[in-house]
């Protein structure tokens, strides 16, 4: 796996009776670095990763890696996926195997792969989304979680450059979104340039290096803390403010927090606290 940068341009996407669900919108996903697409339901989150990865081709508009455009060809589109893969929001439209093994195989043998190289990749996957315990589980054995890491660990193994995951905290309790996000820490270290779609704004502010807002048919991308402060933008999006930017102002107002950067989660919020009440160091 290494790096690569998707660009998408004037993606135009309509689906029944001409209403557009994508109009002109546009995105640069950086080699690199975490990317958190927002938006509220039916915005066109998941349209917009469709078009990424292939799997749906916009009325208009061009997708690019690296430069190279998408083509919606039998050989294109195979290419494409050994580049970017997607992983759906419900694991059960991916998981059709009897056990975990099987199933996270499926990709690769496709591919033609020998079988060492197969069974490689299948246990680097389960290794990286720590689900290496469970390869010889039935597949409807596994917990909801468990099902989701299983799912994107079979994308993992086709060794993508880039991995797009449709609402991949969805649905889960707390412990086992602290599991999901540590394994895309790891798979971001291990090369893969990681795409989150969400309409969480507190995960994506403290996850994310950068935000795209699906807007009004369009994509409007930038730093996390700046689009996610816009209370304009938010209302038209129909999402709320971070908790954590708006406890960091009312702070700041109150002289317990300096200029600058506002905190990005609890953690960073509580250590920018003064030790004592009414003890600024910073002054």
């Amino acid at each position: 796996m290494s790096h690569r940068t998707i660009t998408a341009e004037g993606l135009v996407v309509g689906y029944q009776r001409g209403r557009r669900v994508l109009d002109g919108a546009s995105l640069t996903i950086p080699a690199g670095r975490r990317l958190a697409v927002l938006g509220a339901n039916g915005s066109g989150k998941t349209t917009l990763l469709r078009c990424l990865s292939g799997a749906l081709r916009p009325d208009s508009g061009a997708v690019a890696v690296d430069g190279a455009l998408l083509r919606h060809t039998r050989g294109g589109l195979r290419a494409h996926r050994q580049e970017v893969q997607l992983v759906l929001q419900d694991p059960d439209d991916q998981l059709f195997s009897a056990s975990v093994t099987q199933d996270v195989s499926f990709g690769p043998l496709n591919l033609g792969l020998p079988e060492d190289a197969v069974r490689e990749r299948v246990a680097e996957a389960l290794r990286l989304l720590a689900v290496d315990g469970l390869a010889a589980r039935p597949t409807h054995q596994l917990s909801y979680g468990e099902r989701k890491r299983v799912a994107i660990a079979g994308a993992v193994a086709m060794r993508p450059c880039v991995l797009l995951l449709d609402e991949p905290t969805a649905g889960l309790d707390p412990s086992a979104v602290a599991e999901a996000l540590a394994a895309l820490d790891r798979l971001q270290a291990s090369g893969s340039t990681v795409v989150m779609s969400t309409h969480d704004v507190d995960l994506a502010l403290r996850w994310a290096d950068e935000v795209a807002v699906v807007v009004d048919r369009r994509v409007v991308q930038g730093r996390p803390e700046d689009l996610l402060a816009d209370d304009g933008l938010l209302a038209r999006a129909r999402l709320d403010r971070p908790w954590a930017l708006t406890v960091g102002v009312r702070l700041r107002d109150l002289g317990l927090l300096p200029d600058g950067p506002l905190p990005r989660d609890a953690a960073a919020l509580l250590a920018a606290l003064p030790d004592r009440p009414g003890v600024t160091p910073w002054r």
